[in-house]
Formats: structure tokens, sequence, C-alpha cells
């Protein structure tokens, strides 16, 4: 079989998290990202090592990759509620269903190094990041031009990982991003951007419509570069 791109993971990970008991996004994640790298040298990933998601050890080096649903929906944040809470629920189904499909996850370096935050839980802990995948590319952009970023001493710790993809140009097109940046390869933002400034979430139903209406077309458009593999 191979990659549905309408498939929602949500729907055969028994109830439990779909980054981590669905097989079929593990099945996704290893077909995707087992390919050559920037270099030419291959990324084999395997789902067979007890305990990890997905393994990668050669003379590459040794990498432990854990899934993560990328796009944040705030259906669920109760901070959010006042908004979320004024828009159809068919609505939020809606953006939920899609937000887990394929091109709304990502694959990042799950160990923890020095007992210190993984990106998937910095991500999510920072305040100035709250868990969007725009801003987390932001400071991923920044990390390969050695600027700083609300999430440079987490990315740090997995520059091995990061050194992989060659530059910014080399993880954007692994990672079938093209449609998060621009031609010159900016950051195409989901909300108004002002250097990590607040508000990191919408604060109003016209800007939490605006940011889903651009989540949706990046997963979308994601979806289409998956489906175009043919794999």
């Amino acid at each position: 079989m191979g990659i549905d791109i309408a498939f929602d993971f949500r729907t055969d990970c028994g109830g439990g998290d779909p980054d981590w008991y669905s097989p079929t996004l593990r099945r996704f994640h290893r077909l995707l990202w087992s390919k050559p790298l920037p270099s030419g040298a291959r990324f084999e990933l395997s789902d067979t090592t007890p305990g990890v998601y997905l393994h990668h050890n050669s003379a590459l080096g040794e990498f432990f990759l854990s899934s993560d649903a990328a796009i944040a929906t705030f259906t669920r944040w109760p901070a959010l509620k006042p908004i979320t809470e004024q828009l159809p629920e068919s609505e939020n189904d809606a953006f939920n269903r899609i937000a887990y499909t394929i091109g709304g996850m990502m694959i990042f370096p799950g160990n923890q190094i020095d007992r210190q935050l993984t990106i998937n839980q910095a991500r999510g802990f920072t305040r100035s990041i709250s868990d969007r995948f725009d801003l987390t590319l932001e400071c991923i952009r920044r990390h390969y031009s050695d600027l700083g970023s609300p999430l440079a001493a987490t990315l740090a710790r997995y520059t091995n990982f990061f050194a992989l993809f060659g530059d910014f140009r080399g993880y954007v097109s692994f990672f079938l991003l093209d449609d998060l940046v621009t031609d010159d390869h900016s950051v195409n933002f989901f909300m108004p951007f002002d250097d990590f400034r607040p508000p990191s979430v919408p604060r109003d139903v016209p800007t939490y419509r605006e940011y889903r209406r651009r989540s949706i077309e990046f997963i979308e458009a994601r979806n289409r570069r998956i489906k175009q593999l043919d794999l």
C-alpha cells in the first residue's frame, strides 16, 4: 500500500496519541523520509529498534526520531476556547481532521540530551512559539544562519541532525516544506510576525480564521507534493 494523503491518523491509534500509536503514520514516515540526503548519502529509517519510533544508525551518525503533529489547531487549548467555541463544530472538526493527515506531520529528534527538552517539547512549552510550525520553521531557518531565536538552545543540541541537510534550503526540500517558504526561502507565516513578539496565538475570531486558512492551505499543498512522489 502507498501513502494515502487523506488518511486520518486518529482512526488507527486505539484512542492513544497518533504520533506514537498509529502504525500507519509510522509506516508513512518511514516511507517518506528514507531517502537520499542532499549529500547523496541515504537516510534509511528503521522501525524495528525496541522503544524507538524511527531509528537511523550509519557512518552519518545515530539518530532517534519521533513524530510530531506539526500544525496546532488550538481547538483543545483552554485559553482559546472563547474563540474556537464561536465557530461551528464542523469547522473545528474539519481542521483537526486535515491536521492529522500526513501533510500535517513531521519528524524531529526524539531523544533527550542532558535531560533537556526535545524539539517537540520545547516548541510546545515555549510561549513565544506556542506549538506553531511556522514559528518553529523560522527558528530552524535562523539556526542554519547562526541567528538567535526562542528555540536556539534546543536546536543547537541537535546540530548533528540539522547538519544532515546541509542548509535551510536542503532541510526545506528534504521535508517537502516548499509551500511554507517564499522564493528566497523566507518563512510564510500563518499570522502577522514581529520577531517572536506576542501574540503567538490568535486573539480573535478573524485572526484565527486566517491562521486556520493558511495552515490548511499549507497542509493541502504539502499533501499534493507527497502524492506526486507516488510512493
